[in-house]
């Protein structure tokens, strides 16, 4: 199977469930932690950009169980059991991108989001700043496209469409501009 058509990601692999301080208490499905209001996990979300500024987006795979078609950051997802964020981290940006990264943490933040009666994401997310090192080659079952944006036109959009974005990003990139707008400068110059 090719590297760019691979599946990664299933219903059935654990996450690491966490408590409102972000320590472990537990291991459960990806199906278990979507269902109805979600189970509080551990999750990342990473925002990649060019020497241009220009923050990478990623809209989701039609086929993802949770805002599919949605567009949203570079990358994000969830380690796995046993895994460190580090690890995680650049395991995800090969799985989905076939790239690597250096990247800087930021802030992490809880959220919980429903969509429609599908099910939720209930999070523990740690978000991530790094410069893009190479090609992007998106894998397809995961993305189903990718595009690179300035910083302008993204806030363009997020006021006219808002509802095309998932609601992670959304509330992600507002903290980022808002609260770690000087971090945030040395990405997107």
């Amino acid at each position: 199977m090719s590297e760019l058509h691979r599946v990664v990601s299933s219903e059935s692999e654990e996450l690491i469930l966490v408590d409102e301080q972000d320590n472990e208490i537990g291991f459960r499905t990806k199906a278990d932690c979507h269902d109805g209001d979600g189970i509080l996990h551990r999750a990342f979300s990473l925002f990649l950009f060019n020497e241009k500024g220009e923050l990478l987006l990623q809209q989701r795979s039609a086929a993802k169980r949770l805002w599919p078609g949605y567009w949203s950051n570079s990358c994000c997802s969830h380690p796995r059991r046993g895994e460190t964020l580090a690890i995680a981290t650049m395991r995800r940006l090969d799985d989905e991108l076939n790239i690597a990264a250096d990247l800087e943490f930021v802030y992490h933040f809880s959220y919980q989001a429903e969509f429609s009666d599908v099910g939720s994401e209930n999070e523990f997310c740690h978000v991530f700043l790094g410069k893009l090192d190479g090609d992007v080659q998106a894998n397809d079952s995961e993305i189903e496209s990718v595009k690179l944006i300035s910083v302008d036109d993204l806030d363009r959009e997020l006021l006219q469409s808002p509802q095309s974005f998932t609601p992670w990003f959304k509330q992600e990139w507002r903290t980022l501009s808002e609260e770690y707008a000087v971090r945030l400068a040395r990405y997107a110059m």
